[in-house]
């Protein structure tokens, strides 16, 4: 039986929770505003949506007859992340980084969630949880990936918001706000199983 109030609590605690995309979100709407992050979020909203269909229709089927598929996008995913960690931390050193929107566009929003781990593994845990084993019509798909999609760009947009309400106060100390942002992210890299085990083969 479909359990709704699960997928909720599983939703909302997945989508709020500090993540790749709301650490970015939070960081260009210090840096930029919400206004020019609006961009990224748009972008990354597209994306989720486009993900959960692509997790609905093909569920876990690639990564049960490709075992190694998973491996390799997580330690793609994870290097792609901590690649973003590390622009972060360039703008205190180049103070005409700040200007740099490439960061806070639609393209590298939607691109960002191809090499997010965590709205991959969210979106194949969703669909292959709550969704296909209840529901197989394509309409069905269709909705669950736009509401789905919903809940990210609120949450996003909700985490743009605190960096822009916050911004003078950050502003004051970016060095120390980009450090902890880029950490973030570093750890949210480190935290991928595959990636964690690949680190431990080489130390």
């Amino acid at each position: 039986m479909f359990n709704l109030s699960a997928l909720l609590s599983y939703v909302l605690v997945s989508t709020f929770t500090p993540g790749p995309n709301n650490i970015m979100s939070m960081t260009n709407g210090t840096n930029f505003g919400y206004k020019k992050t609006l961009k990224f979020v748009l972008g990354a909203t597209a994306g989720i949506a486009l993900i959960m269909l692509l997790c609905g229709y093909l569920n876990l089927f690639l990564f049960k007859l490709l075992p190694n598929i998973k491996l390799s996008i997580e330690v793609f995913s994870s290097a792609y992340i901590i690649y973003l960690a590390i622009k972060i931390l360039k703008s205190n050193s180049n103070p005409n980084a700040i200007n740099d929107y490439s960061i806070s566009t639609f393209k590298s929003g939607m691109l960002m969630q191809f090499m997010n781990p965590k709205t991959i593994l969210y979106s194949i845990t969703v669909t292959s949880i709550f969704i296909i084993p209840y529901y197989k019509l394509s309409i069905i798909l269709y909705l669950f990936a736009i509401f789905l999609a919903l809940v990210g760009f609120i949450s996003m947009s909700c985490w743009t918001l605190f960096g822009v309400l916050f911004q003078k106060i950050l502003s004051r100390h970016r060095k120390l706000f980009n450090i902890v942002m880029a950490s973030l992210l570093v750890y949210c890299a480190l935290s991928v199983p595959d990636f964690k085990l690949l680190i431990h083969l080489f130390i």
